[in-house]
């Protein structure tokens, strides 16, 4: 069971309320917490939150780190289009399309955004160890030890 909804990612990080959740795949979801989440809190931790324990933390910090970290993946997947003709520009009607360098900008942005979510909720667990056992620290990780395999290195990230 993902441990965010497509309404909740919408709610807490896009900034348009009227957001199709149809863009939002369950898979993207997934992504988010085997590529961001769970290396974060390491395998015990991520179980124990998948199987409804610890409401707290799930609910004030996982949920805000997690929505971001779902607007970063999916954020290429809902620029473009992969159709039956190749891949296209997703454009409506009165509107033009991003070229890739504010694409690039756009993600970095939202990514910083999940990094300030995720040093707020290590801080907390950091914090209150007593209440998470499974919680193994971080010890001056740095994102390719407990942060999955995305870096970020000189402005560009990375998988």
């Amino acid at each position: 069971m993902p441990l965010i909804t497509k309404s909740e990612v919408i709610s807490r990080c896009i900034t348009n309320a009227n957001f199709d959740t149809h863009l939002i795949k369950d898979t993207f979801i997934e992504i988010a917490e085997l590529n961001h989440v769970k290396p974060f809190l390491g395998e015990d931790l991520y179980d124990a939150c998948v199987a409804g324990g610890y409401v707290t933390l799930v609910n004030d910090y996982i949920k805000n780190y997690l929505a971001f970290c779902v607007k970063f993946e999916i954020l290429p997947d809902i620029t473009y289009n992969t159709t039956s003709q190749g891949v296209v520009d997703n454009l409506a009607d009165f509107t033009s399309p991003v070229d890739p360098s504010k694409l690039n900008y756009l993600r970095q942005e939202t990514f910083k955004k999940a990094e300030t979510y995720k040093k707020k909720m290590e801080k907390y667990l950091d914090d209150n160890t007593t209440l998470y056992p499974e919680w193994k620290g971080c010890d001056g990780c740095d994102n390719k030890t407990k942060g999955g395999n995305v870096s970020k290195r000189h402005g560009i990230i990375t998988y």
